[in-house]
């Protein structure tokens, strides 16, 4: 079952997410602690890797669809947050589906012959479902969208083997990874070699382009995260519509790589890279009123007005 981080009378809580318009608070259901004593802190303790997730299990297998039910209370009468607080780290892959490169005006490699290319946002960039994505002064015209599965790790690993990688997956929310393909720094800069690397680059880092939730799937619970429908709206309209399964590299693949250079450790957060249908390719963009709604099959539906 899915499960959230929410605010209610400014205290942090966590529950069950039941759909769009309802969750059950766990204090409604029980009170969990660690061996320690101490009160839930992160979902992190309650989902695969985490401290309580025995414990937890065990309490969900007393659970029934009813009592869920009679013990729900309207999604709406709390803010929901992004499902981890602070990422340690918050890494992405660019160019991870081949039509998304085609439609870039690229043509994928076999994997064989590469990588993953890998790149960071900086935490101001979180946003918590329902909160705005600002569109920056500096930059206006171009802000893109890109929904993506993003992998929450729950144990700590280096050097792990595909086989053994979803091992260490606690679970799988959404992501939104903002871009501004127009923004170019100083405009009467003098051109170097490496200016449009760090022009996309520094494209991804403007506040607020990260939109994250609004719940996570445990890892326990997905048979198949190479299976999962993606679709994104901006309005009615369909942008995005694609599937994992049309990722270059997957997620055993994502995880195996980077944690062959990089000790991930619990609540780093790694997004799998975008289907094809962003707006650069069409040459539609965000603009202040919109509504982008980006949707992960048996996942989560994230919303996110643009201001």
């Amino acid at each position: 079952m899915r499960v959230c981080r929410f605010q209610r009378e400014n205290q942090i809580e966590f529950g069950y997410y039941l759909d769009e318009n309802k969750l059950v608070p766990l204090s409604e259901v029980a009170s969990l602690r660690t061996t320690d004593g101490n009160p839930l802190s992160s979902l992190l303790e309650i989902l695969p890797g985490g401290n309580l997730h025995d414990q937890f299990t065990r309490l969900q297998e007393t659970l029934t669809s009813s009592q869920l039910e009679d013990l729900a209370i309207p999604a709406a009468s709390v803010k929901l947050l992004t499902p981890i607080a602070i990422p340690g780290k918050l890494l992405l892959l660019a160019g991870n589906y081949a039509d998304h490169i085609r439609e870039g005006g690229g043509e994928p490699e076999d994997r064989s012959r590469t990588f993953p290319y890998v790149f960071m946002k900086p935490l101001t960039t979180l946003t918590h479902p329902g909160d705005p994505i600002r569109i920056p002064a500096i930059s206006p015209n171009q802000i893109d969208w890109e929904l993506e599965l993003a992998i929450i790790i729950g144990k700590t690993c280096f050097g792990v083997s595909p086989e053994k990688a979803l091992d260490v997956v606690a679970g799988y929310t959404v992501v939104n990874d903002i871009s501004d393909r127009g923004f170019r720094p100083n405009p009467s800069r003098q051109s170097r070699p490496r200016d449009p690397f760090f022009d996309w680059l520094h494209g991804k880092w403007h506040d607020t382009f990260c939109p994250m939730g609004p719940c996570v799937l445990p890892a326990t619970e997905c048979s198949d995260p190479q299976s999962l429908k993606l679709t994104l709206k901006v309005n009615d309209r369909v942008e995005q519509d694609g599937n994992t399964a049309e990722m270059i590299f997957p997620v055993r693949e994502i995880i195996s790589f980077i944690s062959s250079f990089v000790t991930l450790h619990p609540g780093d957060v790694i997004c799998t890279g975008t289907p094809a249908g962003v707006g650069k390719a069409k040459g539609r963009f965000l603009k202040p009123g919109d509504t982008v709604s980006a949707e992960i099959e048996g996942v989560g539906c994230l919303r996110n007005p643009v201001e």
